[in-house]
């Protein structure tokens, strides 16, 4: 049996997680945004992205500098490249996990 405060726990934080989600377009339903705003907006995407591969490509270890790490690193070559010629992120997914998988094989 659940207790009250377990529901209680599940449902705040499923607000909190909410929340920041829905209420940007609801304070900006309806309103216009400033031209600087738009375009710094267009760039998250890409930047999210590229944080989230960079991250995945780094070893990082307290006491040591970052280094590549080299099967990743292969790995991205592929992708990237079906990323700019394909602009199908589904098909750079797939691309990107056979290739990993390839060269893990092998390294």
């Amino acid at each position: 049996m659940i207790s009250s405060s377990v529901v209680s726990i599940i449902l705040v934080a499923a607000g909190v997680t909410w929340l920041p989600r829905v209420l940007p377009f609801l304070l900006t339903q309806g309103k216009s945004l400033p031209t600087g705003v738009i375009k710094f907006l267009r760039f998250l995407p890409l930047t999210i992205i590229f944080a989230l591969t960079l991250s995945s490509l780094v070893d990082e270890k307290i006491g040591r500098l970052p280094s590549f790490l080299l099967v990743e690193s292969l790995a991205v070559v592929p992708t990237f490249w079906i990323v700019v010629k394909s602009k199908n992120i589904l098909l750079a997914v797939l691309v990107g996990i056979l290739s990993t998988a390839i060269l893990r094989f092998f390294f």
